[in-house]
């Protein structure tokens, strides 16, 4: 009987991967999930982003109403006040500063939370 023949009886082929294949599959998923991580994380403080700054403008177009409706014009200056939008507390810093035309002020609202400024809104009104 020859050698290779009764090696082969012996022996089947194999079925199924080597740990190569196996290693490079586990590869490939795991940059595929860390991918969908990232794009996951990147949405998630995409859409905080986008809720801060609606209430930033929320807090900022409040101001400049407050301050329309005033019946005097407000003194040049800054003040800083709280603002509470959907339980979240925005600082805004109002800049009230003259311009070359005396019946004219420039407004200048900037909108921060814990520090981080997240939105910034300029006009200005006139005397009535």
């Amino acid at each position: 009987m020859n050698p290779s023949v009764s090696a082969a009886r012996r022996f089947p082929p194999a079925h199924g991967f080597t740990l190569v294949e196996v290693l490079v599959a586990l590869a490939i998923v795991a940059i595929a999930l860390s991918a969908g991580l990232k794009a996951t994380t990147a949405m998630s403080q995409n859409t905080e982003r986008q809720s801060d700054q609606l209430l930033a403008v929320l807090c900022a177009e409040n101001e400049l109403i407050k301050w329309r409706l005033s019946t005097q014009m407000p003194a040049t200056g800054d003040s800083v006040v709280e603002c509470q939008q959907a339980g979240v507390s925005l600082q805004v810093t109002d800049t009230v500063r003259p311009t070359p035309n005396p019946n004219f002020l420039r407004f200048d609202t900037s909108v921060a939370r814990d520090g981080i400024p997240v939105y910034q809104l300029s006009t200005v009104m006139g005397r009535d």
